[in-house]
């Protein structure tokens, strides 16, 4: 029987420690019943007071909100409306905590502005929802890397649409993928220009693959989570950029 191993870490980035600024990016995740991972990434706006809070609410309601659906199974999942509505779903109950966060902080919402990226994997399956830029990465049994989603900027490349903007879902990018996969990945933008190659809109694979073979080999996930939080806060990462970093691996296991 395979099952879904998952390492991550959310590391502050250079540009936050010097000016003594908390890590704005969140994640969470859960295995659910029948092998269903459900996992969520979030960059909150540097521009935004509360940016770090927007983003945990975000990801965490998010993948209640999948989590606490009724009858989400692999039978469920077997049909793309089933998942487009899920998706749908959680961004919205996510939209909609953040909102009502900062109404009950007297706050606006842009208080608490955030990018997200809602994921749900099947080893039959995987499915993205995202708002912002970030991406999502998917490794399938022949070794082949597909980004299921890639940053949506706006004129310029530190522009981004928030979660909490009024044309968020405007902006959404929802992919389905039915066929079997072996690794997923999913980042915010700290560490899209690493694993991204713009040019030519595909995944690098000289980041992924050294990282996928990481997570498919280890045994200690604490152990695991103190090396990646290690990794994304060394020299080699921090020299190429100082924007706080997200980063969650998965890997269908034996």
């Amino acid at each position: 029987m395979l099952h879904w191993q998952v390492v991550s870490a959310s590391v502050c980035g250079t540009s936050h420690v010097k000016n003594q600024q908390l890590c704005q990016d969140a994640h969470h995740w859960q295995i659910l019943a029948d092998n269903i991972l459900v996992c969520a990434v979030a960059d909150g706006a540097g521009s935004a007071t509360f940016g770090k809070v927007g983003a945990m609410v975000a990801v965490q309601t998010a993948v209640e909100t999948v989590a606490n659906a009724e009858e989400v199974n692999r039978r469920t999942l077997a049909e793309d409306r089933v998942v487009r509505s899920l998706l749908m779903d959680a961004v919205i109950a996510a939209k909609e905590s953040v909102g009502q966060e900062a109404t009950a902080c007297q706050r606006l919402m842009t208080d608490y502005a955030s990018t997200l990226i809602l994921v749900i994997a099947t080893p039959e399956m995987v499915a993205v929802a995202q708002i912002g830029d970030g991406v999502a990465v998917v490794k399938d049994y022949q070794g082949d890397l597909l980004a299921l989603t890639l940053p949506d900027h706006g004129e310029y490349i530190n522009e981004t649409v928030f979660l909490t903007s009024p044309q968020a879902f405007d902006s959404l990018q929802l992919q389905i993928l039915r066929q079997p996969i072996e690794n997923v990945g999913v980042l915010t933008d700290g560490l899209q220009m690493l694993a991204i190659n713009m040019s030519i809109r595909a995944p690098h694979k000289p980041f992924f693959f050294p990282l996928f073979d990481f997570i498919a080999n280890t045994e200690d996930q604490v152990a695991a989570k103190e090396q990646l939080a290690k990794f994304l806060s060394s020299e080699r990462i921090s020299q190429r950029t100082d924007d706080d970093l997200t980063l969650v691996l998965a890997a269908l296991k034996d």
